[in-house]
């Protein structure tokens, strides 16, 4: 046997080697080696169906990683370009993404899960939560009055009128939640609905009688026109309630996985970076119109960086408590998880 020969032998040989010890792998359940492959290599990630999207954001503290994601570029890397519309509230939000003029929306709980419960998004294959928002802490989630009226603890609110930026949303369920925990009949009270940026006017007028404010509003309502803390609507049964968070339609997710994962990819890094608070204040003032130094005072609530169905189950139960649900929901249904989580 020639040396050139023999070399070929044994390589088939060493190959028949290989062969079989795969085979035998196989049959006892065990599995080969796989190539190594990139971390993101899953069925949501590569080029993405829809690159320009349209984003619907309310211009609050709650929303801060949405402009940390594009000013940083963390949208731009996961191949999407970013068209924000602002919108008053989430019920609003969530008809436009129905509609089809917004792509995502940030929304409150309350409206995502009452929306649902109502079937208003069934010919849109209902409503998917993507991205955690915004949860609460002490003192961004008030209930304010004017300095000089006799409005000044919750039980002066007893037949009241309240401004509230939407209907049957967050704000409703946690006023109804923390005025009955202090003894006030929720039947008495009225709700009036008006955009954020209007309430401290028309309490100073006498419009309504107190507002339901979140952040950089309470800050600047209590500087600028000495209103006062009549009800932290964060607390006891609302104590570090979710709040809010992003969705879009059944439909647009089952079209889109890729966009939608680059969404998740893009909000986990910008919510990260929001509870760096430096790094929130200088956007603030940029995008709610509010002055340096009333960005410097705002309380901030907490930013998760992950969707978590038991939190948001909690949500749910209050809302059955305060029929605001037709039927019961089960959230987790609603929910899709990033990739890899």
């Amino acid at each position: 046997m020639t040396r050139r020969v023999r070399r070929t032998a044994i390589r088939g040989i060493a190959l028949v080697a290989l062969l079989a010890t795969v085979a035998s792998c196989s049959a006892l359940g065990g599995k080969e080696q796989a190539p190594a492959t990139n971390s993101n290599s899953n069925s949501s990630s590569g080029p993405v169906e829809k690159s320009k999207i349209t984003l619907g954001v309310i211009p609050v503290v709650d929303t801060a990683s949405v402009y940390i994601a594009q000013k940083k570029g963390y949208f731009k890397e996961q191949g999407l370009e970013v068209e924000l519309k602002t919108i008053q509230g989430g019920a609003a939000g969530i008809q436009l993404v129905v509609g089809g003029e917004l792509d995502f929306t940030f929304g409150n709980w309350v409206s995502f899960i009452a929306a649902q419960a109502k079937d208003n998004a069934k010919n849109v294959d209902g409503l998917k939560l993507i991205a955690d928002g915004y949860q609460a802490k002490p003192d961004m989630f008030l209930i304010l009055a004017d300095g000089g009226s006799a409005i000044k603890s919750a039980k002066d609110l007893a037949g009241k009128t309240i401004a509230i930026n939407t209907f049957n949303n967050i704000a409703e369920l946690t006023a109804k939640a923390t005025l009955e925990a202090a003894n006030v009949d929720v039947s008495t009270v009225k709700f009036k609905e008006m955009a954020f940026p209007d309430m401290q006017a028309a309490v100073q007028n006498k419009t309504v009688d107190a507002a339901f404010m979140v952040e950089p509003f309470i800050t600047r309502a209590q500087r600028a026109a000495g209103q006062i803390k009549v009800l932290d609507a964060a607390s006891g049964p609302t104590d570090n309630i979710p709040i809010a968070g992003y969705g879009t339609s059944g439909k647009f997710a089952k079209e889109n996985p890729k966009t939608v994962a680059a969404f998740q990819r893009a909000m986990a890094k910008g919510q990260a970076d929001a509870a760096d608070r430096p790094t929130v204040e200088p956007l603030i003032v940029e995008y709610a119109k509010v002055d340096k130094e009333t960005a410097g005072l705002v309380h901030f609530g907490a930013f998760p960086t992950t969707l978590d169905a038991t939190r948001l189950q909690r949500v749910v139960e209050l809302m059955k408590t305060y029929k605001m649900l037709p039927k019961d929901i089960d959230v987790k249904s609603m929910i899709i998880q990033p990739s890899g989580s």
